[in-house]
């Protein structure tokens, strides 16, 4: 949800400016359409022009001219296997080892081409063998590594995830349904004093606002409650308003002129002060913000995530906008859906980073997918049901429909990569349509009040009923009675 660069005309116009970046400044620059961040991915260079053809040679003519030879359009050039993604992590390969001869090749074939894959027909930086699949590493000391398949399937080894699906769960024996079920509510974004930086700040008149990271805080809080009364452990990945990583945009300007430098920008300017409009995209000021909250911001949270929290699920909690124009005077939109988020979808050039790559791997060899989308099919419909909107449709290449369930997407964000456990990513609501405006607002509450020219629940109190409906519909089926 970003204002000012909302609208496809605005997109379009940045991809032109923006063409022929180096790739960091893809992933940290990167455009929001209503909550949900999308690349800019680098447009390709334009075809080379097609000569004209030569004339048939007149038969008259005493002297025929030859053809001149079509020159070879130059080679595309080599992918660049080494690199990191923002503030990315060099990978240890060596970690994959644990998942020698535990998924056969039918098993990853199926899961790149129903999960993983974006469908691009460019070859992906792996060769499969017939017993196992050979990865590029970007290491120049070891370019290779190598994971066996197994002959037939078999269970995942032990101590390969922290996480338990819901068939390895004890048996219920009576006690209710979410018993033994250690889920991480991830409440998106910030709040609070950061809200206007991170552009998740609404106000349609003075002395009134909504901020995402606010809301999603609260609806985290009464969330955590009916899952705690239904036998679940619950942890919060934030509890307050502020950041979890310790950095702050003061400690990543160097990065974030990198990012520039890199992409075309020798003499970036410092501040966006006095600039409006996308031009703000090529400042220092500006990419150091977004390596903050959009990145460092979740790395963090993923370490708390896998090194301390350590469950069986994470929620991810964001509400969703359509394109509002200028801030200082934003428009209503009449659009109003809902979406449901799992990893997958992974474009050639996201795959060309080398933490990208092993991170997508280790999810695969993990199986994460096996539990992730059915949860997520299990929750989208409880949300349907409750907040009764209807499905959001992509346009962009950057999601893909994956399931049976019209309202889930695959789509590879940095969040629901990170954790290591199944994530569902949920994207409910328009903040920006008049009346779910109205009712976020009003906060959340039991019962019915009069909003909007008639009697409505809490749009919080029904996100928060989706999810936990969700989650029993889903439990109830798939765990030990």
């Amino acid at each position: 949800m970003k204002p000012g660069i909302k609208s496809r005309m605005h997109f379009m116009m940045m991809k032109r400016m923006l063409r022929g970046c180096a790739l960091p400044i893809m992933l940290a620059c990167s455009m929001t359409t209503p909550g949900m961040t999308q690349t800019i991915a680098p447009e390709a260079p334009a075809p080379a022009a097609t000569p004209s053809p030569t004339p048939a040679p007149d038969p008259a003519a005493s002297t025929l001219v030859p053809t001149p030879a079509t020159p070879a359009p130059p080679p595309a050039p080599a992918a660049r296997l080494d690199r990191l993604s923002p503030l990315g992590t060099k990978p240890d390969w060596l970690k994959l080892q644990a998942f020698h001869q535990t998924l056969t090749r039918k098993e990853f074939e199926e899961a790149m081409r129903d999960f993983y894959s974006d469908g691009s027909p460019l070859p992906p930086p792996w060769k499969l063998e017939p017993d196992g699949v050979v990865v590029k590493t970007g290491d120049p000391v070891k370019p290779e590594a190598r994971i066996a398949f197994a002959a037939r399937a078999e269970p995942p080894l032990p101590g390969t995830r922290t996480w338990r699906p819901a068939a390895e769960m004890p048996p219920l024996k009576g006690r209710p349904v979410l018993s033994d079920l250690h889920v991480a509510i991830d409440p998106g974004h910030i709040g609070g004093g950061y809200a206007q930086m991170e552009e998740r700040y609404l106000s349609f008149a003075p002395g009134e606002a909504i901020q995402e990271g606010d809301l999603t805080l609260i609806t985290a809080q009464v969330l955590a409650e009916r899952l705690k009364a239904l036998g679940a452990y619950v942890s919060l990945v934030r509890d307050r308003p502020e950041p979890v990583t310790p950095q702050r945009p003061s400690n990543l300007v160097v990065q974030a002129r990198q990012i520039l430098v890199e992409a075309g920008f020798p003499q970036p300017q410092e501040t966006y002060s006095g600039i409006t409009g996308d031009e703000k995209i090529l400042t220092v000021q500006w990419q150091s913000e977004k390596l903050f909250y959009r990145v460092s911001e979740i790395h963090a949270r993923a370490e708390k995530v896998n090194n301390t929290i350590k469950p069986d699920i994470v929620l991810c909690l964001h509400f969703n906008a359509e394109s509002w124009g200028s801030a200082t005077s934003p428009q209503f939109s009449p659009m109003n859906h809902l979406h449901v988020l799992v990893n997958g979808c992974y474009a050639p050039v996201e795959l060309e980073q080398q933490d990208v790559r092993f991170e997508m791997l280790r999810r695969l060899f993990s199986r994460i997918h096996q539990e992730e989308l059915p949860i997520a099919e299990a929750v989208a419909n409880g949300m349907r049901l409750s907040t009764g909107l209807p499905a959001y449709v992509y346009t962009t290449p950057n999601a893909r429909h994956v399931g049976s369930n019209s309202y889930v997407y695959a789509r590879n964000l940095l969040a629901n990569r990170l954790y290591d456990c199944p994530v569902v990513y949920l994207e409910p609501y328009v903040m920006n349509n008049e009346e779910t405006y109205r009712r976020l607002l009003l906060g959340h509450y039991l019962g019915r009040t009069l909003c909007a020219g008639r009697l409505q629940t809490s749009a919080i109190e029904d996100y928060v009923q989706g999810v936990v409906n969700g989650l029993v519909a889903y439990y109830q089926k798939h765990r030990p009675l």
